[in-house]
């Protein structure tokens, strides 16, 4: 939106001013008796969105609700992985939000890359996947065994082989953005 700020619902009285500097509480200029949570904006380099499908020209169709639309809009280049490459994605499909490939860098194709979160139609998530993350999260430790375990060294194919299927990555440079 071009603003250096924004006010944000939902987070007055969290915990999270604890670990963020970049949120305040200020006063509604139009409601003096209210109190907002005033976020700085946010315009990520890169963004990484994951796609139910998508073509190569970029046009995905993304998770129902979210944000995804907007962080894709607020980011200088987008990357898109998707469960499937089509030959085209449309407005008109439904299942999901759908994002313009004005708005995407490039496309790569990664059956399974959402996981541990599901997918709607193609995989639930891995509940027990969450779990041992959370676990290792909680210790440094625990965190660096898991990160040894599944990500340092690993390729996704080696990743999708412990957690899932196996799966296919492929690029594909899209025709909009960045």
């Amino acid at each position: 939106m071009g603003v250096p700020y924004i006010p944000v619902r939902g987070l007055a009285g969290t915990d999270v001013f604890k670990r963020r500097d970049d949120m305040i509480i200020a006063t509604n200029p139009f409601d003096p008796t209210e109190e907002t949570v005033v976020a700085l904006a946010q315009n990520p380099n890169v963004a990484i969105l994951h796609a139910q499908k998508a073509d190569r020209d970029g046009n995905a169709l993304l998770r129902k609700h979210g944000e995804d639309v907007m962080v894709a809009q607020a980011s200088h280049r987008v990357i898109v992985t998707a469960e499937e490459i089509v030959d085209k994605v449309t407005a008109d499909d439904e299942g999901g939000q759908f994002i313009s490939a004005i708005n995407v860098t490039a496309v790569v194709h990664a059956p399974g890359g959402a996981h541990p979160a599901g997918v709607p139609g193609y995989y639930e998530q891995d509940a027990d996947h969450i779990r041992e993350y959370m676990r290792a999260a909680s210790d440094e430790a625990l965190f660096r065994q898991y990160l040894a375990k599944y990500v340092i060294g690993k390729t996704e194919e080696e990743y999708q082989s412990m957690v899932r299927q196996g799966s296919r990555v492929e690029v594909h440079a899209a025709g909009g953005g960045g």
